[in-house]
């Protein structure tokens, strides 16, 4: 998809940067600036730590014993 001169610089959208296409109303065609993320681990897996802290020992002793 290719998006206009004018409209790339207004929004600051960089070549191959990714876009999110949806439809709006009436029809309309709504691009939305995809939100990239500097931590995708830090959203899959959270930014507070557990309370108790598990040893990974554990955790690998109560996989074998299933």
């Amino acid at each position: 998809m290719t998006i206009p001169k004018d409209v790339r610089e207004e929004l600051g959208l960089r070549p191959g940067e990714e876009v999110i296409v949806e439809t709006g109303a009436k029809g309309h065609i709504v691009v939305k600036r995809f939100r990239s993320i500097s931590d995708p681990l830090s959203v899959l897996v959270g930014k507070k730590t557990h309370p108790r802290h598990i040893p990974i020992e554990e955790l690998e002793e109560k996989m074998e014993s299933r």
